[in-house]
């Protein structure tokens, strides 16, 4: 997300404090605590559509909003400081690999949602092979060099690059010129971009034989999950209820996030394009479902990352025996579709 994002994010945490929750820890046990992995947006639209909707209250549940901070979403579930938090299958396959008690309970978004960007204007980059030699400007993101070298020699290229670790300040970096490529949120620094008259183009993972993966996921402590089956089914499906509302009216669900965070999207227009955009193209697998997951997908991409060697253990070791992926999600909590 964008550098003016990142400046908003303490009046954001404000926001999201005083009406929907508190960051303190809990202090009541049948309080379902769920961690942000950034300020609010249509990653999150499923979770305040189930708030605003009313799904969690109906099912009788006390659900808490962790505001972002600078500790990962699966550190806090992993430590028992929330119960459920916002993830990636990249970043869940890296915590859980190296010890994190943790597994991806519902799959948001079915496919990448990001893609290599590049102003839309620079003719010398017309496809990722291009890309060697350039400058990269990246989220020091384990893992992000294998995959974009990866692309690139898939593209005929060699994959060698420089790479300056720049966070939030990537975008800007690109836009200005200072540095040539990033990997761009589509539904967000993707329509961002041309609402600020700064066009880039974009290069998809997959159009270059990339494994497909899963941009989003949800995940839960394992402990937890397994001392609190009802709450956890209960919780899962009322979210999962949130994430099929955003995909089935996505105006109504951007709505719903707008009210839910009083002043906080400067452009509420982003808001309603961005959720059209997830509805459309990254919400539904091939049956039609929301949340669901399945181990091809997951075998494929995070096989990747083991067999480049990135994956390691509790004790910082590369791992030398291929997870078995099947332990890293479970479709047991979701309700019938």
């Amino acid at each position: 997300m964008t550098l003016s994002r990142k400046i908003g994010a303490l009046a954001v945490a404000v926001v999201t404090v005083t009406s929907l929750t508190s960051c303190a820890q809990s202090t009541d046990s049948d309080t379902i605590r769920f961690a942000l992995d950034w300020t609010p947006n249509t990653n999150h639209t499923g979770l305040y559509v189930a708030l605003q909707e009313g799904y969690f209250a109906d099912a009788g549940l006390d659900v808490e909003i962790l505001p972002y901070n600078s500790t990962s979403p699966d550190t806090l579930v992993d430590a028992g400081n929330a119960e459920f938090g916002i993830s990636t299958q990249s970043s869940t396959t890296f915590a859980k690999t190296a010890g994190a008690q943790i597994i991806s309970v519902l799959a948001p978004l079915q496919h990448w949602a990001t893609g290599i960007g590049v102003k839309a204007d620079r003719e010398d980059i017309p496809s990722p092979k291009a890309l060697d030699g350039k400058v990269y400007a990246g989220f020091g993101d384990t893992g992000e060099k294998a995959g974009l070298r990866q692309v690139i020699q898939n593209d005929g290229g060699k994959g060698e690059y420089d790479t300056v670790v720049l966070g939030t300040s990537a975008y800007e970096a690109v836009y200005s010129g200072t540095a040539d490529f990033t990997v761009s949120y589509l539904a967000w620094e993707g329509i961002e971009a041309e609402h600020s008259g700064t066009p880039m183009k974009y290069f998809d993972y997959t159009d270059y034989g990339f494994p497909d993966a899963y941009a989003l996921t949800v995940n839960g402590n394992e402990n937890w999950l397994a001392s609190h089956p009802d709450e956890a089914e209960k919780f899962v499906q009322a979210l999962q209820r949130g994430y099929q509302l955003a995909a089935d009216d996505p105006v109504r669900a951007a709505q719903d996030i707008i009210d839910a965070n009083p002043g906080v999207f400067t452009d509420e227009q982003l808001v309603f394009e961005s959720q059209q955009m997830l509805a459309d193209r990254y919400m539904l697998d091939e049956s039609g479902a929301v949340g669901r997951q399945n181990l091809d997908k997951w075998t494929e991409y995070s096989k990747f990352l083991y067999e480049n060697g990135v994956l390691v253990d509790q004790g910082g070791n590369a791992v030398d025996a291929e997870p078995d992926w099947s332990t890293y999600f479970t479709d047991d909590y979701l309700g019938a579709q």
